[in-house]
């Protein structure tokens, strides 16, 4: 049977367009689209997000063995740290998201609770670690991001090429996507990270174009389309060819935007030829962060979910729990066959009494 919880606030540090469980925005005014109960003393008691916003209790022989494995490595993943609600299903899935560069963001966007400040943590050595804890935790499928790190003079983009290659030597035929910040438009960064060949390289505008400044701050709508169609020529000039990488983007729903507007963003993405879209429902990580103005209902991701695909986006994946590494492994190119040739590896390594770590 599966049981469902209800969503857990953010810990301090976690990524946060969406763990959050009050509906009651600051000065006991409820948000838009939220309830509240009258009591004595007339004071309002915040209820929880609509019935639709249940996380399901993560089981599984996997995701105990993957939760036992990641209490022994000096390795947090984003999963854990930010409560994913959809944790079970994709360790289950052998996928997993990893953060490097250190939990303080030089950036303060108004949907995330993670920490903003000036970093000082950086380790040469964390791109060897990550590939050996993954390697550990025998995934399918890898996502690597990391905090904004405008302090960094390549913005963080030789660690995410070191991460890449370490993986690819150490964790053969699995996916490896990589969630990066825009590296402030520059040309630069975003070639280094190509050159070491992730499968999919995701960037997220977040939201509509008329939203970007009060949700994102120091970000820019029409820089993350130029991120995403420079990573696909990019790869096209490191390959010879079209569709060795995937472009993926995201974008949370609920913050005030149009349904004009949303659908003007994915023509958007589909004209620098964005490949994969996640839709998902942003929820409140604290008072301090933007409000819901509305909760989308399921039917309502489905229909979206349609309007995308029929731009021809390869993969959309949409709902209120969906998140950016949603169903992941199912999305890198050649997907069907990568399984099959890590399901052998794995199956030989078992029968030679050994583990598979590349």
């Amino acid at each position: 049977m599966n049981r469902e919880l209800p969503i857990l606030p953010s810990p301090p540090g976690a990524h946060a367009h969406g763990f959050e469980a009050p509906t009651i925005a600051m000065g006991g005014v409820p948000e838009a689209g939220a309830t509240a109960a009258a009591v004595p003393g007339n004071h309002l008691v915040p209820r929880r997000h609509p019935d639709w916003i249940r996380a399901k209790v993560p089981t599984g022989e996997r995701y105990f063995g993957l939760k036992d494995l990641m209490r022994g490595l000096t390795l947090h993943t984003v999963c854990e740290e930010a409560r994913c609600p959809n944790i079970g299903e994709c360790w289950d899935q052998r996928t997993a998201t990893v953060m490097i560069l250190g939990d303080v963001c030089t950036r303060a966007c108004g949907f995330c609770a993670i920490k903003t400040g000036r970093p000082t943590w950086f380790d040469d050595d964390e791109p060897r670690r990550v590939a050996e804890a993954v390697a550990a935790m025998d995934l399918d499928h890898c996502v690597v991001t990391s905090v904004a790190r405008d302090d960094l003079p390549d913005g963080g983009a030789g660690a995410f090429a070191a991460t890449i290659r370490e993986l690819r030597a150490r964790c053969p035929g699995m996916g490896v996507e990589v969630l990066i910040p825009d590296f402030n438009g520059e040309e630069a960064p975003l070639r280094t990270v190509m050159e070491a060949g992730p499968d999919i390289l995701n960037h997220n505008v977040e939201t509509v174009a008329r939203l970007q400044k009060p949700v994102r701050k120091r970000a820019r709508y029409d820089r993350s389309l130029g991120v995403l169609e420079r990573a696909k020529a990019y790869a096209r000039e490191i390959a010879g060819r079209d569709g060795t990488v995937h472009t993926k983007s995201s974008i949370m729903v609920g913050l005030g935007e149009e349904r004009d507007e949303l659908l003007q963003t994915f023509r958007d993405l589909r004209a620098v030829g964005c490949d994969i879209l996640t839709i998902g429902q942003y929820l409140r990580p604290s008072e301090q962060h933007l409000p819901v103005e509305r909760y989308y209902h399921p039917a309502e991701f489905a229909d979206l979910r349609e309007e995308a695909l029929a731009l021809g986006f390869r993969h959309v994946e949409s709902g209120p729990l969906v998140r950016s590494s949603y169903h992941a492994r199912d999305q890198v190119p050649d997907s069907e066959r990568r399984a099959l040739e890590r399901a052998a590896l794995r199956a030989a390594a078992e029968a030679g009494g050994a583990t598979l770590v590349g």
